[in-house]
């Protein structure tokens, strides 16, 4: 469907005879990116997100291509990427350094379960302490946090 159209006051989208979408700041990009506009607008003064010229009429027409790098930062952020890290990943990266990132975020996932492996078990093991108690005593889990 060519020709504007609107989603807020003040928000619309142009499709052209290409195809293409141009997308104000707020609306479209933030609901089809998943995001708030304040989001967009941090990762542009990051300088992970380019900013339109403001037109005249004062409203940005972001590219399509908007929505795909705000997708692909925050599914970067859910792998455990940092912004810093993300502002370095692009197609022309390489692959073998892109691995040796990678490779690290998991050695780091690992040491947190193996850690949170271990706090369930010494939690689980306060629980069974306290459901064998019968209503009076002082409560093993308060015990074991107070213990210097």
């Amino acid at each position: 469907m060519l020709g504007w159209r609107v989603f807020q006051s003040a928000h619309v989208v142009w499709v052209n005879a290409t195809g293409v979408s141009l997308l104000p700041l707020s609306g479209p990009v933030t609901a089809n990116a998943g995001v708030n506009v304040e989001t967009i607008r941090y990762y542009q003064r990051r300088g992970l997100l380019s900013e339109p010229d403001k037109p005249l009429n004062g409203h940005r027409r972001y590219p399509a291509e908007s929505v795909k790098r705000v997708r692909f930062i925050k599914r970067a952020q859910v792998l455990g990427f940092t912004l810093d890290e993300i502002a370095g990943l692009d197609v022309a990266h390489a692959c073998a350094e892109t691995r040796d990132l990678g490779a690290r975020k998991l050695q780091i996932i690992e040491q947190k379960l193996a850690d949170l492996a271990a706090m369930r078990k010494a939690l689980a093991k306060l629980m069974r302490q306290c459901d064998s108690l019968d209503g009076t005593g002082a409560c093993p889990i308060i015990d074991a946090l107070a213990t210097d």
